[in-house]
């Protein structure tokens, strides 16, 4: 049985939502036993995103300017095009995903580096946003620890518990849930 074969994700944990001036914003946070850099290198380039994120960058979001974003896994692709508007490498990307504010701060740690992520989102999508980034997340860290299993988006993440941690988070955040 391959690693991906076994991956199942833990309990829903490590996010909030926070409401202000009637936006909503995701935040989930991460400890990653893993350096800024190596952490920020797979944020940002092209190849490694391919390996965890739930879309393709036509350039590498490390630095500021237009990026094309691609989602993956959906039945047809949604293509966005945005811009990053703030690099502060090892430490801060904020871009902007199907008119979603996306801000990624890395600050050093005990342990590697506290890897967090601001996704404004519509309320009605919350959780399902914090099921995926889960999934997502704990993808990106065994593609840190060497270990990679893939990409695991869209009708996949349903094999790999999506519907258990949708619902987790919709309880967790006092919402009903949806998908």
């Amino acid at each position: 049985m391959s690693s991906r074969d076994s991956y199942k994700p833990g309990p829903a944990a490590g996010a909030e939502v926070r409401k202000n001036d009637g936006k909503w914003t995701l935040v989930l946070v991460r400890e990653l036993p893993h350096a800024p850099e190596k952490v920020w290198r797979a944020l940002t380039d092209p190849a490694e995103l391919r390996e965890w994120a739930p879309f393709d960058a036509d350039r590498s979001l490390g630095t500021a300017g237009p990026v094309t974003l691609s989602t993956v896994g959906t039945p047809t692709p949604q293509i966005s095009e945005t811009h990053v508007t703030r690099a502060v490498p090892p430490t801060l990307l904020q871009y902007e995903w199907g008119g979603n504010e996306m801000r990624w701060q890395l600050e050093p740690s005990d342990r590697g580096t506290r890897l967090t992520l601001w996704h404004s989102i519509d309320r009605g999508f919350i959780a399902m946003g914090a099921a995926g980034w889960h999934i997502c997340l704990d993808v990106f860290d065994r593609l840190l620890s060497d270990a990679p299993i893939g990409r695991i988006v869209g009708a996949q993440a349903m094999k790999f518990d999506w519907p258990r941690l949708n619902v987790e988070y919709a309880k967790q955040f006092g919402l009903e849930a949806l998908g």
